[in-house]
């Protein structure tokens, strides 16, 4: 059955509140990543790549830069006549209903219902992933499953500002049990925030829980669905960044620096598609040195780098060192300077001599706009 079979949905706004040091004025999907990406890039590819051929962006504030930089669905092959990219902002009496799961499905009803889909795949942009949605229906249909949910083993968070959602598993990967927020587990199948639902039966759910004023997807959906529905895991294959954080976030990009991941996320088969900018190549002074970086075209490199993400842009003068750093785009580094563990968001400045160091569970993030 092919992946056009499924409708696409992308929620955006939901997790703002998890990296509130980027997300005062963009939404959480928006965030830029890996020199040259934003994080609703991989939700979008992934659902490209698989063959879903309309896709519903659900948005609720701050979504100007998402729209800027989504635009017309061009560079993901979503500009078209039929189907293509969907923006679902709130209408000016539903504000108010976006601010859960339930409710949000409920106030874009009319646009699933009007999708010719018989399945949907909901997902949001927290995780960093390549994947094909395609053997994630496959496997959706081939176990007789009402529900699909991502899973990943990995630790269970203990300080989450958001529930942390558990299941146990038998033999046919059939979920026997749901846990929210557990404190008695070290690592568990945590869910990641990607699920495959029959249409019908997520029109059925979402009713049932307007009805009793039950609007966590946790909570309200899945933990009272395993007793009623047959609701399966499906285990992301290879490399995955589950951003829920700003140490997360940082993680994320640092793993960048390592070959296998770079291979596994970017490749030809399954590219990752973005927004191009087109610039001049970067420009190396003279007395420069570039260390386990990446380092996106038009920037000018005066100083040392290393270990760093750098985004398009970016001057780094004579004399600064940055070192285990992400410096977004168009950022400007003064001389002598020394950054390290710190996350520059866009257009910031640093004036010449200046010293920020933060450490890797904790970097120092200075926000948009911004000169230290």
């Amino acid at each position: 059955m092919a992946g056009r079979n499924m409708l696409g949905l992308i929620l955006t706004n939901f997790q703002d509140t998890y990296i509130p040091e980027l997300t005062t004025r963009r939404t959480f999907s928006s965030i830029p990543f890996g020199a040259k990406y934003r994080l609703i890039d991989f939700s979008l590819s992934n659902m490209v790549n698989s063959g879903i051929s309309k896709i519903g962006v659900v948005t609720k504030n701050n979504y100007l830069s998402l729209m800027d930089h989504i635009g017309s669905g061009k560079a993901w092959n979503l500009s078209r006549r039929r189907g293509g990219l969907t923006f679902l902002p709130p209408f000016e009496n539903t504000v108010d209903k976006y601010n859960t799961f339930v409710q949000t499905i409920d106030s874009i009803s009319n646009f699933i219902d009007h999708s010719y889909e018989d399945y949907v795949l909901i997902s949001s942009s927290m995780s960093v992933v390549n994947m094909d949605y395609q053997q994630m229906l496959n496997a959706h249909i081939k176990s007789n499953a009402d529900i699909t949910i991502c899973y990943r083993n990995m630790p269970v968070s203990k300080n989450s500002t958001f529930d942390n959602v558990v299941f146990s598993l038998d033999s046919n990967k059939r979920v026997s049990e749901v846990l929210i927020n557990p404190r008695n587990l070290e690592t568990a199948n945590c869910i990641i925030n990607t699920c495959v639902i029959k249409k019908d039966l997520l029109f059925d759910i979402v009713s049932d829980c307007m009805s009793r004023s039950k609007y966590t997807f946790s909570r309200d959906v899945i933990q009272p669905s395993v007793k009623e529905y047959n609701v399966f895991g499906y285990e992301i294959p290879g490399y995955c960044a589950d951003i829920d954080s700003i140490q997360s976030y940082f993680k994320a990009n640092m793993d960048l620096l390592r070959s296998d991941v770079r291979e596994e996320l970017f490749n030809m088969r399954n590219p990752i598609y973005t927004k191009v900018r087109d610039d001049m190549p970067t420009k190396y002074g003279l007395n420069s040195s570039v260390s386990n970086s990446l380092i996106s075209p038009g920037c000018v490199i005066e100083g040392e780098v290393e270990n760093s993400i750098i985004f398009k842009g970016v001057r780094i003068a004579k004399g600064a060192k940055v070192s285990n750093c992400i410096i977004m785009q168009d950022c400007d580094i003064g001389e002598n300077t020394t950054l390290s563990y710190v996350i520059c968001d866009k257009d910031v400045v640093v004036s010449p001599t200046r010293m920020l160091c933060g450490i890797d569970s904790y970097p120092v993030c200075i926000s948009k706009g911004s000169a230290v």
